[in-house]
């Protein structure tokens, strides 16, 4: 436990740059805090104990705003960078030098029994409001864009974006055809509209054709 703890604060200092020294991180970061507090829920919950480790969780939750669930299995070297709103559930499983930023949630997808949430591979960094639900799996060293919805399994060593996530880069290479720049992304509610919209003006021009008996008519004249 104490192994992980040293490894914990390392990963810290790592990854932010702003951490300038042990004391600071140990005294000002609310990721290290609730990490530490889970580490403690979780040697509780897997000796048996139900009640103890929830309300450690609970205290947790209040003092940091970073939800963990006792039961989740979380590995060495894992960083929480301004975690107000991360949140874990039971049954998920992250590997070795796991980053998470701000807002991301491991999570379910229903009240399915047994197996419900992510499990997370080494070296995966996911960024601040992405969320990943159900019980998928995702890779080692993936990058999940920020506010990306997951809801399938990512293969290692990739990068997923979008709502719901799309794997745009593998192995180091662009995906054909996915943009990572979410400015460029296709909007799917516009792309639906514009389809609507040439159905409707389609409608149109074959129920004017019946109308004046006039066949291959230019339609500016409708």
């Amino acid at each position: 436990m104490f192994r992980r703890i040293r490894q914990d604060i390392r990963a810290v200092k790592d990854r932010d740059p702003a951490a300038k020294s042990t004391v600071e991180v140990l005294f000002c970061y609310p990721g290290l805090h609730a990490i530490l507090c889970h580490r403690m829920a979780h040697f509780f919950y897997c000796r048996g104990l139900v009640l103890l480790p929830r309300i450690l969780s609970h205290i947790s939750r209040f003092i940091t705003g970073i939800e963990i669930h006792p039961g989740a299995e979380i590995g060495e070297s894992f960083f929480i960078d301004h975690g107000m709103g991360v949140v874990i559930g039971e049954t998920t499983s992250i590997g070795s030098n796991v980053t998470l930023y701000q807002g991301v949630t491991l999570g379910g997808t229903g009240k399915e029994t047994g197996k419900r949430h992510p499990t997370i591979g080494d070296n995966v960094v996911i960024g601040a409001g992405a969320k990943v639900l159900g019980p998928i799996a995702i890779g080692d060293n993936c990058r999940i864009g920020a506010g990306s919805v997951v809801l399938r399994p990512a293969p290692a060593n990739s990068t997923v974006v979008g709502i719901p996530a799309r794997v745009v880069y593998y192995n180091g290479e662009k995906v054909p055809s996915i943009n990572l720049n979410h400015c460029d992304m296709p909007d799917p509610v516009t792309e639906a509209l514009n389809k609507l919209q040439k159905q409707i003006e389609e409608i149109r021009y074959r129920k004017a054709e019946q109308e004046n008996g006039v066949y291959g008519c230019d339609r500016k004249d409708i």
